[in-house]
Formats: structure tokens, sequence, C-alpha cells
């Protein structure tokens, strides 16, 4: 505080303190220590934010604009609270990348996609060597996804993120007879990898007839909003056999979220319950949750990441490839360095990649 008035009074400004902050959760106005106005902050919040419940409520679904409402209620919500259960600074890929070799990776994208560069970016930083592919090279035979190990579809408003944008994606591998032949033939090699975030998290759920041990995994459709959700929110890594968590199992980690249509529809509960979950939205406390807007979209049980039993594949609806680094985070605990926890599930895949690549004769 000091400083501050320093600063300022050094520029000719007579700066005064006239307020300062209190443990007890309450807005005080005084004069000479007479209280001239108090109130709880819970109340001035919800009055504050009334207007916009109301209009919520009218514009969206009414049960989530309540959900929203009401959290101003909890007065000992601890805010965001990650958990690291391991050490982000020590690089697990390093052994494998001082070595030189660089797997080629297909950073595979399509009309409308626009996280491409953050995700070769975060490859890249794991040791690999990104290409980008375009649906369009595949279709018309200039790429083979048989040069790559590994193949990272990318989010960001395919197809206008509208009507299952991802699926639209997915159908035009589908009904392409050279495109499904590629991606088929992809999946069914032993040692392969792939990551599908987002846009491409919905596509890869659409083209489970095609992923060996996906077949539980689930649609994603509409948010229960009815609306765009871009936040910052809390997912817990759960065990799971996916390479790509490799290590990080229990850690509450913050991420940011970007999708119109990321709720998760089992086709039925039995696949509901066989389905290999890798992560879940959980709420400040840790615990899994349904809540909006802790939970974004409404997938049950916080669900949003699923995986393989050999966990090659894995499917992920918030980006992790956006906040690699903790300065792309809004916010982060004191302490954390250049690469935030997220930058583990990359080298992890880098990591699988170092014992199988002589078998695949890739460098």
């Amino acid at each position: 505080m000091s400083a501050a008035l320093e600063t300022l009074a050094g520029h000719g400004l007579d700066a005064r303190v006239i307020g300062r902050p209190n443990d007890s959760d309450r807005i005080r106005i005084a004069d000479g220590g007479t209280e001239i106005y108090g109130a709880t902050r819970i109340a001035l919040q919800r009055a504050w934010s009334e207007t916009t419940w109301q209009l919520q409520s009218r514009r969206d679904n009414p049960e989530c604009a309540q959900q929203e409402y009401d959290r101003i209620l909890d007065a000992s919500d601890p805010g965001l609270s990650p958990r690291v259960t391991f050490d982000p600074a020590d690089d697990v890929a390093a052994p494998f990348v001082s070595r030189g070799a660089r797997p080629p990776i297909a950073i595979l994208r399509d009309q409308g996609v626009n996280g491409e560069v953050e995700m070769a970016a975060a490859f890249h930083r794991a040791g690999f060597d990104p290409y980008h592919v375009h649906m369009s090279d595949v279709i018309e035979g200039r790429v083979s996804l048989g040069d790559f190990p590994a193949l990272a579809a990318c989010g960001g408003f395919s197809f206008g993120d509208v009507l299952g944008g991802g699926e639209g994606w997915a159908k035009s591998i589908l009904y392409n007879s050279r495109a499904r032949d590629q991606f088929a033939a992809f999946f069914a090699r032993p040692h392969s990898i792939a990551l599908g975030v987002c846009n491409g998290c919905q596509m890869m759920a659409a083209l489970k007839e095609l992923v060996p041990g996906a077949a539980e995994w689930p649609r994603f459709v509409k948010n229960s909003s009815e609306q765009f959700e871009a936040r910052v929110i809390t997912v817990e890594i759960v065990p799971s056999p996916s390479i790509f968590f490799t290590g990080m199992e229990g850690s509450r980690l913050p991420v940011v979220t970007a999708h119109g249509e990321g709720r998760a529809f089992f086709d039925s509960p039995d696949h509901a319950s066989r389905a290999i979950v890798a992560a879940r939205f959980v709420d400040n406390r840790g615990d899994p949750t349904d809540t909006y807007p802790l939970n974004p979209n409404g997938s049950p049980g916080g669900v949003t990441a699923l995986t393989t039993a050999d966990g090659r594949f894995t499917i992920i609806m918030p980006h992790p490839e956006r906040v690699f680094r903790s300065v792309q985070l809004s916010w982060h605990p004191e302490g954390w360095g250049e690469d935030s926890p997220w930058m583990r599930a990359f080298r992890n895949a880098r990591v699988f990649l170092g014992s199988s690549l002589p078998r695949q004769g890739k460098a």
C-alpha cells in the first residue's frame, strides 16, 4: 500500500486510503468510527446479479440460471483450488528429446477449426515434429496418416460449431472411402496414439466404430445452458489407462472451456457405466459436480474426458493445449513455473512413443 501511495505522490497525485479488506465478508462504510452503511457481500452481490439472473432465466435454461445465481449464497466457497499430485517442472520426456528424435504428429483440422497453432506448439514443446494436416489433404490423397504415429484433432468452431460441428467433421471421414480407410488403419495400428480436443473430441467420439475400445463413448450434444460456454473451470484427472494422463491421477487443474455442444450423451445406462472416464468437472472443493457453471455443459457426473482400455486414444472437451504455459491461465497459484501442469499430458505422449518408435520405424 505504501509503495503505491509513494508512486502516486511522485506523479503529483494526492491519493489517500479510503478502504481496506476485512475478513468478515461484509461491506461497511463508516465516518469517524460510526457506521453509515453496512451489508453482507452476499446480499450486495445478489442485488448486483439479479438483473443478469432474470435475463438468463428468460433467455437460457432457467435451471442453469438459478444454479449460478444460488452459488452466490455459498459464503465459504474457496474459489479455484488446484491440487497437483506431481512435479510439473519434471520433464519426463527429456531423455527422449535429448536424443534428437522428434516423432511426427499430424495436427488435424477441418473447416472452421482454429486451435491448430496452440496444439502444434504444445506438442512441439514436448518433443514432437508437428505437421499441419487439413482434412482435404487426407481426402485428396496428398497426406497419408500411415506416415504418423500420432495425431491430434483440434477444436475451435468446426463447421461453425453448430448442429454437431464435430459430427459433421466425422461424416467427412465416414462417408469418404479414402479417408475412412486411412483413419481405420491408423486406429488399428498397435502403437498409434491420438488426442481429440473440443470439436476434435466430438469428431473422434463420432468415429467410435473405427476406434478400438471406444464403443461406449458418448455423443456430445448441446450444452444444458443452451449457450456457448467459454470459462475457466476445474477438472480432476481420475485413474484411467490414458497414456496422456499417466502420473497425473488425483490432480485438480484449472483449464479453459470453449464449446456450445459439449454435454456427454450416452446411448444407454450400460454404456455410461462401462465407458472409461479420464477426467471430470469438479467444484471448488474437489467434488464431482453437475451444477452449472462449475459443470459448464451438464455432462452427467461431470464426465469431460474418456479413453480406451489400452489408453492410446483419449478425448477431452476442455482445452489443455491453450494452457500448457502457466502465463496462459487468467490465474494460477504462486510458484507455478513456465510449464503449467497440463504440459505433462503432452510429454507423456512423447514418453509413450519413446519406447514404440523403434518398432514403428519412425524417427
